[in-house]
């Protein structure tokens, strides 16, 4: 339990300060503990430093693959918008998956290799779903006839922009321009006509 409440803080710590700028004191002191006493759960600042990353990359995957468990064959175009939405909304709310959008465009220089290793992971099981559910789709004639990792690679382009917007920006107005830009290009480009 202490190794997750100390986890928790940490969050906090790494999401507002970086890497460079959250200190395993203050961490320490906010959990109620000496710093020393960290060492007992953690190996240092890069172990649980890595360990949030992965508790946010797990939440990330399992809210997104949780969404397309749910998605059937003959709404492709409300599923795919609802994913954007969701995607837009999870990286909003959730300080867990702040942390993990930062870090994914931001890593330390000296985890940028282990932290891109956990990107690239994500990305791969999320595009494998994905792309079986173009697949039915395209069975289904509910989009237009294509192989699957076509319009599932031009899907994630569209997701990415929105990323690199929640990433870089803060401004709701261009989000939701963009979204809404992207997002009619992209259903033009698949829909049955």
């Amino acid at each position: 339990m202490k190794s997750q409440e100390i986890k928790d803080i940490a969050l906090k710590f790494f999401t507002i300060h970086g890497y460079e700028g959250a200190s395993l004191s203050q961490i320490a002191d906010n959990v109620g503990m000496k710093k020393q006493s960290l060492y007992a759960h953690f190996k240092g600042k890069d172990d649980l430093f890595l360990q949030v990353l992965q508790d946010a990359k797990e939440a990330e995957v399992s809210s997104k693959l949780n969404y397309l468990s749910k998605v059937g064959t003959q709404n492709p175009k409300e599923d795919l918008f609802g994913y954007l939405q969701l995607v837009i909304d999870l990286f909003q709310q959730s300080e867990q998956l702040k942390f993990w959008l930062r870090m994914s465009f931001f890593p330390p220089l000296h985890l940028a290799p282990a932290i891109n290793e956990e990107v690239f992971d994500s990305e791969n099981k999320i595009q494998t779903v994905l792309e079986g559910k173009f697949h039915d789709w395209i069975a289904a004639k509910a989009i237009r006839k294509d192989i699957a990792s076509i319009p599932t690679l031009a899907f994630l382009g569209v997701v990415d922009s929105m990323m690199l917007e929640l990433a870089y920006g803060n401004n709701e107005k261009r989000l939701q321009d963009k979204l809404n830009a992207s997002w009619t290009v992209f259903w033009r480009g698949i829909s049955q006509l």
